[in-house]
């Protein structure tokens, strides 16, 4: 479910502070914002601060989370009340193993495990399963400003786990996740066919439209 709560007509946004320090991500994110007459801020443009424990059940939990996090420690070191922190959460949810990896996708097995070991892992329970191979990736965005959420969407894209990992494009789970409208894995397309189609492209692209008006 996607809601938009909509900024008052003379409100104006100037900078946007993206809340996140994974490059992959970074990188997207601004092919997808790139046009947006905004200033992009990264984490890099404040003192450094730790992650936050991200404790929510659901992805829309956690980016309202890590938003209000991260907006806080912006409000510290950012004299800018009309300052935009923008987080996201997001990962890959499978069918057949009853929504796993879900929200735990960047640190399933443990923290620091191989993307490797995980395919690995999951190949190991679908053998085990005569259930459907169909999976999803979700990225749900929080937008906060002056400590309010002003904004939430949810992107999403539906596809299956591939019979194998293909590709050395994309990152995380791109290689087990086969998008049958272009008969290949995310991680075997180039990443402007992937961000046109999956769910981070789609969360962002919402974003970009709610901003447009209030960036003038």
């Amino acid at each position: 479910m996607t809601e938009q709560i909509r900024l008052r007509p003379d409100s104006t946004i100037h900078r946007v502070l993206l809340g996140t320090t994974n490059q992959d991500k970074l990188r997207e994110i601004r092919a997808v914002l790139g046009d947006t007459p905004v200033e992009l801020l990264t984490l890099a443009n404040l003192p450094p601060v730790d992650e936050p424990v991200e404790t929510g059940s659901t992805f829309a939990e956690n980016a309202r989370l890590k938003a209000m996090y991260y907006a806080d420690a912006a409000a510290r070191a950012i004299d800018d009340p009309s300052l935009l922190v923008v987080a996201e959460d997001s990962g890959l949810v499978v069918d057949a193993l009853d929504g796993e990896p879900g929200v735990l996708s960047a640190r399933f097995l443990r923290p620091d495990a191989s993307y490797t070991e995980r395919f690995d892992e999951i190949y190991r329970r679908l053998a085990s399963s005569s259930r459907p191979r169909t999976a999803r990736f979700i990225c749900a965005l929080a937008a906060v400003r002056g400590g309010n959420l002003v904004f939430e969407t949810t992107g999403t894209i539906e596809g299956e786990i591939s019979a194998e990992p293909s590709g050395v494009h994309g990152f995380g789970y791109d290689p087990i996740f086969f998008y049958p409208p272009y008969g290949r894995t995310l991680a075997d397309v180039s990443d402007e066919e992937k961000l046109r189609v999956a769910h981070r492209g789609h969360a962002f692209r919402n974003l970009r439209e709610w901003l447009a008006p209030a960036s003038r």
